[in-house]
């Protein structure tokens, strides 16, 4: 298990939960249909790394680096 931030472009993966770090950015995460079991792909990053791209249930999320070091996934292999 991994955190999203730690991804790189093309790779697929699965969320396994979100971190209790931030209670502000779990319920966005959640709100936004970032929860557990749910598949994903990153897309790209943006030039400096910031903010990350991703294609999840069907449309594409971006997430700032610390929304997405709270997502813990699993890499598809």
């Amino acid at each position: 298990m991994v955190s999203l931030n730690s991804l790189k472009t093309g790779d697929r993966g699965k969320v396994v939960r979100i971190a209790e770090g931030g209670q502000a950015y779990r319920s966005k995460l959640l709100s936004m249909g970032v929860t557990p079991g749910t598949e994903f792909s990153i897309v790209r990053f943006a030039p400096l790394g910031d903010p990350i791209e991703l294609e999840i249930r069907g449309y594409r999320l971006s997430l700032r680096k610390a929304e997405s070091e709270i997502v813990m996934v699993e890499v598809a292999t």
